[in-house]
């Protein structure tokens, strides 16, 4: 996609939110569109910037910190590329922001595939317009709570080869699943599918977070689609269960590197109110069974 017709979709996205789109509540608050606002983007509502600066007031470089995750996306996925992977299924993508990922991974290899999935309806308008233009690249509008859904829909299989080593992306949607909902289990039902050489990309929201920033998150997305739950390093861990980590392992997004020439201009100086924790696990030949 050519830079001039993905600004011309972007001025379409914009005067849809202005009217407010089909299927979106505008008292609601969307994680994808509050994470839009903290990376300076425009596809977000009043109620979506109200939650965001209430974070602002408490953990102020909550912005550098999505940056960091959006740097640590976008290195992951590179690397991966570099090591020759060619499919990618981004989980909760949110709103594309450039780079996004297939443009990220196509300047490695221009064959890579990419699947983004969310539920959001202003994400799907994003798949529609942004990425109509763009053979290999396709969006999903689904419930990550449902994964076998996500694996039978025609759109992933007929472009992903699950018998090929695949990218899964969860970054920075899991802590949206509450324990109930079993996250463990919705990364075991893609696990499943991955041949060795795969690899799981993960950053979480964490309970060693500062607990003003913790408590007004909570309250100021209680029972919303936005509501979130703060894990401690040990419990996300176990979310990389049958992978082995690479690189740093599971740390704050903005200590992961594994490339040096990343690493050379750190976003953040001193630990973040908010922190973010991120790891790439590799699926080995030798990897247990995953057993709940």
């Amino acid at each position: 996609m050519t830079t001039k017709s993905y600004e011309a979709g972007r001025r379409t996205l914009v005067t849809e939110l202005e009217r407010v789109p089909p299927g979106v509540d505008p008292n609601v608050p969307s994680s994808a569109r509050v994470y839009d606002y903290l990376l300076g983007g425009k596809d977000h509502l009043a109620i979506d910037r109200a939650v965001a600066e209430k974070l602002l007031a408490v953990a102020p470089d909550s912005r550098l910190v999505a940056r960091a995750n959006r740097r640590f996306q976008v290195e992951a996925v590179r690397h991966l590329a570099v090591q020759g992977i060619r499919q990618f299924i981004d989980l909760g993508t949110g709103i594309p922001t450039s780079p996004s990922i297939h443009e990220v991974v196509r300047e490695v290899h221009p064959a890579c595939r990419v699947i983004y999935v969310d539920y959001d309806p202003v994400v799907r308008m994003h798949a529609q317009v942004l990425l109509a233009d763009s053979p290999g690249v396709e969006g999903v509008q689904a419930d990550l709570r449902r994964p076998e859904e996500i694996l039978a829909d025609p759109h992933v299989t007929g472009l992903i080869d699950f018998d090929q080593p695949v990218c899964v992306l969860m970054v920075g949607v899991l802590h949206f699943v509450m324990d109930e909902e079993d996250p463990a289990g919705i990364v075991a039902a893609f696990r499943k599918r991955m041949v060795p050489g795969s690899h799981l990309v993960l950053s979480h929201a964490m309970a060693e977070s500062a607990p003003e920033a913790i408590a007004q998150l909570t309250m100021a997305t209680a029972g919303s689609p936005a509501q979130g739950r703060f894990r401690s390093h040990d419990e996300v861990l176990t979310l990389f269960d049958g992978f082995e980590l690479i690189g740093p392992g599971l740390v704050p997004v903005q200590d992961w590197h594994i490339d040096a020439d990343d690493a050379a201009i750190p976003l953040l100086d001193r630990p973040p109110q908010l922190r973010i924790d991120g790891g790439v696990g590799r699926l080995s030949a030798g990897s247990p069974p995953y057993s709940p």
